[in-house]
């Protein structure tokens, strides 16, 4: 038969051959390989095929014998975060059937937060910092990260982090030594130049008596200072982006979405959607009023609504906001919402107008007076919409306590010329939680170093409210390295993709949290990134909330659209898990439980919990 018959006289490709002649050609191609005779069975078949199933089943068939994509090069490239800042985008190119490609391209939020209230001095630093980590992290990659990795193939995800942890530890190392050699440099210089002055030799005779009626600042109870921040090696961005970046080559090569490439690789089940912590208001230490307690105030809708409708809702909650926050004279009437809002608030002053801004958070940023206001600014929301708090809708606080902190007094800045000791906080909680039951989570409600008040607080309210940390865990590859960094007794922590925390890094912290009844919150970082792979992690590694800040700002929108899309790709496929109600865990009860039955085996790490 001449295969000319098969092909369309336009096609430049036409070719005088035949069966037996291609068969043959075949044949001797792949006899180095042992499949002549399946690959004669294969043509054998076609020939009785009409020709436009001719070459698809050819191309499918050799699609099958060829080798599997592998890495070949990654470039490097600075690029803008959501907030201006410079960060890092890596992308992937692959051999792909004998061409090279590039398969795609990941970018991670930059290792800093944002600063807010900070001196130009400072500004200058930090951004000084990030540029220098930016471009110390492509030279890595120009260097010897793309030597490192190329020939693996983007499905060996634990092989392709080992290395790179590898790599960062002796770069790590080094820049140790370097930070050593120059202390020790400087500290010689300063002896050089500043000789240790004589001893003092006290005089004989009477004691200098202390002056009468002269008052001496005591700090009344002393408080654990501050841990030194952990400093971020210029370049550790790398990491954690090529990590992110070889996961999404895997799921791309693989035809397959990147949250189901991480549901595989971790534990091949079905996959629930996290709850979205979406971020209404912001009443931080930047904000106009006196309140510096809450950073974000959370929606977070109920377990029986879809994704879909928590956002529809939020959204309306939003605008009903905007209407009660509306200056009198200017739009909506507020004057009867605010005579309702005084009577409840026991006569305090209402909230002044919001300020038409909005926080790098994607939130109204608003100012209050007291504790209470944000919170019965919501509450008189819901009111007006028909909503009732703690059955439509649940509320969460990020109160980024170690931002608060007054180290000369020892004490709390909850409102501006308002302090409170550790042991107040606790009590401030509770009274809190008390008011508002509708509250199920806090995010760093103190500093990490007030262990004995974290306890108290998870005696006080550990069957009523989420604890959860996320300041004491940033560098989350080395909270799983350690065994002595002693993390606060928690319910649970916020886990983030930053600086050198490789994929494996995530499945490792996840799997700990669910083998300890600990829930794991995916949290975006201050300065976010347009990528959306964030919720593909979420999801993938099935993490109980999802931290993305308001419904406001590209970068973040971005990320809500694709949380949309995935759940309706998962319910039109039928895998849609049911999300967990929240009919509240109560891990200090399962903590006793296990502890009477003593079966309770726990590794390193979780004791470092306090489990």
């Amino acid at each position: 038969m001449d295969l000319r018959e098969t092909r369309p006289e336009s096609d430049p490709q036409r070719q005088r051959c035949t069966l037996t002649d291609l068969k043959h050609q075949a044949a001797e191609y792949y006899r180095s390989n042992e499949v002549p005779q399946r690959l004669e069975e294969v043509l054998n078949t076609m020939f009785y095929l009409r020709p436009p199933d001719f070459y698809g089943h050819l191309a499918n068939y050799f699609s099958k014998l060829s080798t599997p994509p592998e890495i070949c090069r990654l470039v490097g490239r600075k690029v803008l975060d959501g907030t201006g800042h410079p960060t890092l985008e890596v992308e992937v190119y692959c051999q792909v059937k004998n061409c090279e490609k590039s398969i795609c391209s990941s970018m991670i939020s930059s290792h800093a937060e944002i600063l807010e209230n900070a001196s130009p001095e400072a500004v200058d630093a930090d951004e000084k910092e990030r540029q220098e980590s930016v471009n110390t992290a492509i030279e890595w990659i120009d260097e010897s990260l793309n030597e490192l990795l190329k020939g693996l193939q983007p499905t060996d995800q634990y092989k392709v982090d080992e290395l790179l942890g590898e790599f960062f530890t002796k770069k790590a190392e080094e820049e140790e030594e370097k930070r050593r050699e120059a202390e020790k440099e400087k500290e010689k210089e300063t002896q050089e130049m500043c000789p240790p002055p004589p001893p003092v030799i006290a005089p004989s005779g009477k004691k200098k008596q202390a002056k009468l009626g002269k008052k001496i600042s005591v700090v009344e109870n002393p408080i654990p200072p501050a841990e030194p921040p952990e400093p971020v090696i210029k370049g550790s961005v790398a990491i954690g982006c090529i990590s992110l970046a070889i996961a999404k080559a895997a799921a791309t090569t693989g035809d397959m979405p990147l949250y189901l490439q991480i549901g595989l690789m971790k534990h091949n089940q079905e996959l629930p959607m996290p709850s979205p912590m979406i971020t209404l208001l912001s009443c931080g230490k930047s904000s106009p009023g006196k309140l510096n307690l809450m950073k974000e105030l959370m929606f977070i809708p109920p377990a029986w609504l879809t994704i879909k409708q928590g956002v529809e809702r939020s959204l309306d909650i939003h605008k009903q906001i905007m209407k009660l926050l509306e200056p009198v004279g200017k739009g909506q009437p507020s004057a009867s919402v605010d005579t309702k809002h005084s009577a409840r608030d026991g006569g305090k002053k209402a909230p002044p107008p919001v300020i038409k801004k909005m926080s790098h958070l994607g939130c109204i940023v608003t100012g209050s007076e007291t504790l209470e206001q944000p919170l019965t600014l919501i509450q008189m929301a819901c009111t007006n919409m028909g909503l009732e708090l703690g059955i439509d809708l649940h509320l969460g606080i990020n109160c980024a306590a170690h931002e608060l902190m007054d180290y000369n007094r020892g004490k709390y800045e909850i409102l501006s010329g308002t302090l409170k000791n550790p042991d107040e906080m606790v009590d401030m909680y509770v009274n809190l939680i008390h008011k508002f039951p509708s509250i199920i989570a806090l995010i760093d409600p103190l500093r990490k170093e007030d262990t004995q008040q974290w306890e108290n607080l998870c005696s006080n309210l550990g069957s009523k409210c989420y604890l959860i940390a996320e300041h004491a865990c940033r560098n989350m590859s080395k909270l799983l390295d350690s065994q002595k960094k002693n993390a606060p007794k928690c319910s649970g922590l916020v886990v983030k993709h930053i600086n050198e925390t490789k994929i494996s890094d995530l499945f490792e912290m996840t799997k700990l949290l669910d083998g300890v009844k600990h829930i794991a919150v995916f949290g975006s970082s201050d300065g976010e990134s347009p990528d959306d792979s964030l919720v593909d992690l979420a999801v993938g590694l099935g993490t109980r909330f999802i931290k993305l800040g308001g419904l406001s700002r590209g970068e973040r929108v971005t990320k809500y659209n694709r949380l949309l899309a995935i759940e309706e790709e998962l319910a039109k496929n039928g895998i849609l898990c049911a999300r967990d109600d929240y009919e509240f865990i109560d891990f200090t009860e399962d903590e006793q439980e296990e502890e009477e039955e003593e079966e309770y085996d726990c590794s390193d790490l979780a004791v470092q919990l306090a489990l």
